[in-house]
């Protein structure tokens, strides 16, 4: 184990010591490289400070605060292009040395990050157990016990991060790689929505399911180097482009969970050992005590659609990664990643077809599934396996690690490995936020809120973990992605208009009253009736509404629906607040003909 710096290696901790003067990416880099050991297996390149010079070199003339990530470490998973130093993805045979550096690396550099180096790996992204690397490498230990197994593909980057060696690490995460290690060593696991980050100078192990991942000492550190990385890559070809605050989507801290549907399989499907279901149940006791709804739902789909990750042919797509390597010199590849690899040579086009067919059943479960609640939650991984266990049933004890993050990927989701607690041998582990695509801001602000409660040490560190607070402005506007609507009339529960509102997935919010500033008025020619809501400052009384959550992708459509004179805009509610709801955009004396039903009240 290395010598930890004195510093708090946090991104917030980091910029707020460069910006008072405390400290400067020069020495922190020089710290750094003193403190680390001779040899590390997390480790397959490590820059040298010449090689970290012209890194440190571009920030001296830049104000801290210019940058996002002004010399802030980070460590890069080797099978993810850094110009001028050799990609290996694990393996000898394979490498090369690339002119350019991967499009979220890029991303990184320009915002001031310092790459430190390039992180060992299961050799060619194969592996949830961290142990699949050849002997020249070496098998990074678990931050915490080397008895364990660190978790892969990600190993050297989940450890390294763990281990106060960078900030934060770039992973990828095809069918778990992203979250088991960062379980298994406290730390955030960010598996973005597919296509959020950029593919490009990514080593594929399934290109069309592959993802390059975070690992982070916390939320906020995460969530900036997702805004910084989530940016769209015309030149790749699985690049998705997706603009947060056009969608209403922002990352900021939460009250509490009010509101919150949060789904949760049965108990019987968990699959954990004591340890793991001590940590779902912590997780669940603290929903429910920031005032979410913990709604128990069947996960069968979900886990059906695991198992055809490696029984089915996408293991096609890790054979054809390498295919001209292990053609030519199959003595090249781990053992154990050679015999998973290898059976991708054998499945036919009509069994790609049988399984896709198969996996749009599931997704269309799948989707009935979590259209029921805001996000799910679910354990990370069953348990965490000695390396004496993984040694005598290598490919059954990966397998069952993949039990809850083999799914994720096929289905299109987004999900989140949460830190949770630590066992009575100080092991760490956790859980998994997951919901549909492009919800990452969501997961992560739902996990702001746990990390506050648990307040957990950063990674293997005895570092306190920083809960700085967000200005106002960086506050979302709209509660995760969604638009609080105030409706009166037809479109109130069990009312004609209402399937306008249930057919785009709004959710009632609540039962409550305008402020005392209103006529109602019926509009004489509508068919069917409906009232109409004029502001009156004088003569006003309050009116009964009802408030419904409806998704930003969905007002459009919906107040493309709205006849002359009505209209949304803003009204105020009884206890002051002003939210969009229902208008009328002529006066009473306009020539409209409608007819005062204020009286009624609603």
């Amino acid at each position: 184990m290395m010598t930890h710096t004195p510093h708090n290696l946090s991104i917030t901790a980091l910029s707020k010591a460069y910006q008072a003067g405390e400290l400067t990416p020069r020495q922190l880099v020089n710290e750094l490289l003193a403190a680390q050991p001779e040899q590390d297996a997390a480790w397959i390149t490590r820059l040298s400070a010449d090689q970290l010079e012209p890194y440190l070199a571009r920030l001296d003339d830049v104000a801290p605060e210019s940058l996002p990530l002004y010399g802030i470490p980070f460590a890069i998973k080797d099978n993810i292009d850094l110009a001028g130093v050799t990609t290996t993805a694990g393996c000898p045979e394979f490498a090369y040395t690339p002119d350019d550096d991967a499009f979220v690396v890029k991303q990184l550099i320009a915002a001031g990050a310092i790459p430190m180096g390039k992180t060992n790996l299961d050799q060619f992204a194969t592996g949830l157990v961290g142990e699949r690397a050849l002997p020249v490498y070496g098998t990074p230990a678990n931050a915490f016990d080397p008895a364990y197994v660190p978790g892969g593909s990600s190993s050297g980057s989940a450890v390294v991060t763990a281990q106060g060696q960078v900030s934060f690490a770039l992973g990828t995460d095809t069918a778990g790689s992203g979250r088991v290690p960062a379980c298994f060593n406290n730390l955030m696991g960010v598996k973005p929505t597919l296509g959020l980050l950029s593919a490009g100078g990514v080593v594929p192990a399934c290109a069309t399911l592959d993802t390059i991942s975070i690992f982070a000492l916390g939320c906020d550190d995460a969530a900036r180097v997702l805004s910084v990385t989530a940016q769209f890559d015309a030149d790749n070809r699985w690049a998705r482009e997706h603009d947060f605050a056009v969608h209403g989507q922002a990352y900021g801290l939460l009250p509490d969970l009010t509101d919150l549907r949060i789904g949760v399989p049965p108990r019987t499907q968990w699959h954990t050992d004591a340890d793991y279901s001590g940590y779902m149940e912590a997780a669940m006791r603290q929903c429910k005590a920031s005032g979410a709804e913990l709604v128990e739902l069947d996960c069968s789909s979900l886990l059906a659609a695991a198992r055809l990750l490696y029984e089915g042919p996408w293991v096609a797509e890790r054979y054809h990664a390498v295919r001209e390597l292990i053609e030519r010199n199959p003595e090249a590849l781990h053992p154990v990643t050679r015999e998973i690899t290898l059976g991708g040579a054998t499945p036919l086009a009509v069994d790609a077809f049988d399984a896709r067919y198969q996996l749009a059943e599931y997704r269309r479960q799948a989707d009935a599934l979590l259209a029921q609640v805001d996000v799910m939650l679910a354990p990370t991984t069953p348990r965490l396996p000695t390396k004496a266990e993984l040694a005598e049933a290598p490919i059954a004890v990966n397998s069952e690690l993949g039990t809850w993050t083999n799914f994720m990927n096929l289905l299109d989701l987004s999900a989140l490995a949460v830190p949770v607690g630590f066992n009575s041998q100080g092991l760490p582990g956790g859980v998994t936020l997951f919901a549909p695509a492009f919800e990452d801001l969501q997961l992560l602000s739902i996990a702001r809120l746990l990390e506050k409660e648990f307040s957990l040490p950063l990674g293997a560190s005895a570092v306190a973990r920083p809960q700085a607070r967000l200005a106002d402005s960086d506050l979302p506007m709209a509660k995760n992605g969604r638009l609080e609507i105030a409706v009166c009339g037809a479109h109130l529960t069990d009312m004609p208009l209402n399937h306008q509102l249930t057919q785009r997935d709004a959710r009632l919010v609540a039962r409550t009253h305008s402020a005392p500033r209103y006529r109602l008025y019926q509009l004489d020619d509508a068919t069917p009736a409906k009232p109409a809501m004029l502001r009156a400052p004088e003569g006003g009384t309050s009116i009964a509404l009802e408030v419904w959550s409806l998704p930003i992708a969905s007002v459009g459509s919906f107040l493309a629906g709205i006849p002359f004179p009505l209209g949304l805009g803003q009204i105020e509610l009884e206890d002051g607040r002003w939210v969009s709801g229902f208008i009328c955009s002529v006066s009473a004396d306009s020539g409209v003909p409608m007819t005062d039903i204020s009286e009624y009240g609603g």
